[in-house]
């Protein structure tokens, strides 16, 4: 099958680090229902626009709303929540050396009270659902408007004065001096080395979009520090690209199994601009935010990139489809996540979008493309309001069944030793299974989770390669599982598959055959 030649291509190429350019041409055979698929949502905290509602909220208010936030995501399939934790040099965890947020609280500084930690909250409450939890973390700004006095005094704006410049109002990092990039490194580092994310996350903010008859205040640095450079932009480009690698070295060395994305601008260059870019006519990250993403891919320096493509199906200056294929040829055998916009069905501004069919047509065209691993939604309110019932079509249609990450084989590449000593017992129109954790694999590695699949008696084929079948998935090392949405009197077959920390997977168990009773 040419699928199946093209993930094999695409894993050879990952393996070897080349580059993948063929264009994707097997475009007619689509997996409805893939067992491997990225399937995230952004909930952004900057100005309350996801959670908390607002910042007066008690501390049982917002856990409360987070939890129904993710209980309403985990019941329309997704799989991995990007959660903000940084929006403005602050924080939404505790163990950071930057204030807690104000819109966490309602003033710059101030604590939970009660205290909690929202950051290790929110991971124990994505894993309990079977979610990853990537903290994500917006680099560069530093205010989100001009009202400085209400900042904390121990904001870094206010103990380094030095590393920032203002345009539109805004503080911002100046990516250009060396002490700002080892701060930003340092930031991270403190959520890498103190919670058990699945990934960091950056989003599209590095130099500033642009603002009219606004100019950037850097020359002073690029005097100072550019001196390898006869163009500022080409110098400004190399600060960020300086960032990006220092947190792949730095959060890889410090975390092996940890995932590092970034979420670009979703036009690298328009090819007007440059022979190598797409076919579209819109804002880039390359010339206009000094962002190079496709280098960052080229160079294995993240492990996914995630570029936001909110744009229509066959747009004539931005298409969708036309941004998905240039992608797709740029990936350097890294993982691919298309940024989707449900926002833009409630914001009303392109009328494409008002179509109930754009974007499940959005969907699966992602699907008919091997590059690429799936999706996250900007934002979470956006696809919890369910416009035009999209979210009811992710739950009964696209994410009708469980899908767990793709795999990132140039991290581990390993899978765990399976599950054994699997047993069933029958109450009450239940049935109750148990295992053994296996010992680690071969890397020394143990077991992280489990998933547990379920086949009727007439099933004559046991494989884990559906989806359908997949009844449970657990991301602890908890060896017992009831299942009670079974029918009684019928018998049924029961597997256990043991995944380790990146979601590669053992073989399954011995089949253990058992009657509702």
């Amino acid at each position: 099958m040419k699928l199946t030649i093209s993930i094999a291509g695409l894993l050879l190429a990952s393996l070897l680090g080349f580059r993948a350019t063929a264009q994707v041409t097997d475009t007619t055979k689509v997996n409805a229902y893939p067992k491997r698929e990225f399937r995230g949502v952004w909930i952004a905290t900057v100005e309350n626009i996801d959670w908390p509602q607002t910042a007066t909220e008690s501390t049982a208010q917002q856990q409360k709303e987070l939890v129904d936030i993710f209980d309403q995501h985990q019941a329309a399939g997704i799989n991995a929540i990007m959660l903000q934790v940084r929006p403005a040099a602050d924080a939404f965890y505790a163990k950071s050396r930057e204030p807690w947020s104000k819109w966490l609280t309602g003033k710059q500084g101030k604590a939970p009270d009660p205290l909690y930690d929202p950051l290790q909250f929110a991971i124990e409450q994505a894993h309990k659902r079977g979610m990853e939890l990537h903290a994500w973390f917006n680099p560069y700004r530093a205010t989100k408007d001009a009202n400085y006095a209400a900042l904390s005094p121990h904001h870094i704006t206010n103990i380094k004065p030095e590393w920032f410049f203002t345009y539109g109002g805004q503080k911002l990092f100046d990516p250009g001096i060396p002490e700002v990039r080892e701060y930003i490194v340092r930031v991270v580092l403190d959520v890498v080395d103190n919670y058990d994310v699945d990934g960091i996350h950056l989003d599209d903010y590095f130099y500033p979009y642009h603002v009219a008859g606004q100019q950037i205040n850097d020359s002073q640095t690029f005097a100072k520090y550019g001196s390898a450079f006869t163009d500022i932009r080409e110098w400004r480009r190399d600060n960020v690209n300086r960032l990006v690698k220092m947190l792949s070295d730095s959060i890889h060395q410090h975390n092996p199994r940890l995932k590092f994305g970034v979420s670009p601008s979703g036009i690298w260059a328009n090819k007007y601009q440059n022979p190598e870019g797409s076919g579209t006519r819109g804002g880039d990250s390359y010339y206009e935010l000094y962002a190079d993403s496709k280098k960052w891919v080229k160079e294995g320096w993240v492990d996914y990139i995630n570029p936001q493509l909110y744009r229509l199906l066959n747009d004539r200056s931005v298409a969708f489809n036309v941004l998905v294929d240039w992608w797709g040829n740029n990936t350097y055998g890294r993982h691919l996540y298309i940024g989707q916009g449900p926002y833009r069905i409630i914001e009303n501004k392109l009328a494409g979008f008002r179509l109930p069919s754009q974007l499940p047509n959005q969907v699966k065209y992602l699907r008919k493309n091997p590059r690429v691993q799936g999706s996250v939604y900007f934002s979470s309110n956006s696809l919890i309001k369910n416009p035009l019932g999209f979210t009811d079509s992710l739950k009964n249609n696209y994410y009708r069944y469980p899908a767990l990450p793709p795999v990132m084989l140039w991290l581990d590449s390993v899978a765990p030793n399976p599950a054994h000593r699997v047993a069933a017992t029958s109450s009450a129109g239940s049935v109750t299974l148990t295992w053994q954790q296996p010992l680690p694999a071969t890397d020394n590695e143990p077991a992280y989770g489990y998933v547990i699949y379920r086949f009727d008696e007439s099933d004559n084929l046991i494989t884990t390669d559906d989806p359908k079948k997949i009844i449970h998935i657990q991301y602890n090392t908890d060896t017992t599982y009831t299942d009670r949405g079974i029918i009684k009197g019928k018998t049924y077959r029961y597997v256990v598959t043991a995944i380790d920390r990146l979601k590669n997977e053992s073989e399954h168990s011995i089949p253990i055959l058992i009657k509702v009773e």
